[in-house]
């Protein structure tokens, strides 16, 4: 499939938002160099079970009760979630400061002996973040989804996005746009399917230097109200 030029594209979620500054004015932060090295592990947890327990449902729910969220799991430090025992998770089961889904709660040990693991190996879960190149980043959610607990469909996208690591979402709106483009005919959560997204994506960051992430939520902009 040929991929349209990306200028067009901009030119509609341009004409679509109100102007160039609206669309500006929406674009996520990318991390700057560095910025992902710096990041302790904790925050990696943290933002990584956020993004778990928004998955179906109310997003503005678990954004009102991260602070209560951040107190119960003591700050998310990896090295000791990681060989918690199984009566803290139960005793967080029934803790009414945050969302008690016993399921989405034992994501939390398996997520941290997958940071540690990572951290041990390349010096922080930071640095491994940052030596994944975005042109890549389909590899980068396999091995998060077979190495994490709950890190398929978007919610690793949205952790990446949320702690500045540069790709894309497949949002509905970003698969609607793909689809109206023509360069997605399988399922967005097929390898198929994320072959297609990166490609598209790898051709509109050649063409014109923008990060993934902006290009994706530009893409978005062309889509809805």
């Amino acid at each position: 499939m040929d991929t349209p030029a990306f200028t067009k594209i901009h030119e509609f979620a341009c004409f679509h938002k109100g102007g160039e500054e609206a669309v500006k004015a929406g674009l996520p932060r990318v991390a700057a160099p560095g910025d992902l090295e710096s990041l302790g592990d904790d925050r990696f947890l943290s933002e990584m079970t956020r993004c778990i327990f928004k998955a179906g449902f109310v997003w503005r729910v678990i954004e009102r009760k991260w602070p209560d969220f951040e107190a119960a799991f003591a700050g998310f430090v990896p090295l000791y979630w990681q060989q918690v025992p199984p009566e803290v998770l139960e005793t967080l089961a029934r803790d009414e400061r945050i969302v008690r889904n016993l399921q989405k709660i034992r994501t939390v040990p398996e997520n941290a002996r997958m940071i540690v693991e990572a951290s041990r190996q390349h010096g922080g879960f930071g640095h491994f973040l940052a030596g994944w190149p975005s042109d890549d980043q389909v590899g980068l959610l396999v091995w998060l989804k077979r190495n994490g607990e709950r890190l398929g469909g978007t919610s690793a996208q949205y952790f990446l996005r949320r702690v500045g690591w540069d790709g894309f979402i497949l949002s509905t709106d970003v698969v609607t746009a793909l689809r109206r483009e023509q360069l997605l005919d399988a399922s967005p959560v097929s390898k198929k399917g994320l072959a297609q997204a990166q490609a598209a994506f790898n051709a509109w960051h050649r063409e014109t230097g923008l990060p993934y992430s902006h290009l994706s939520r530009i893409l978005a902009f062309t889509v809805g109200d």
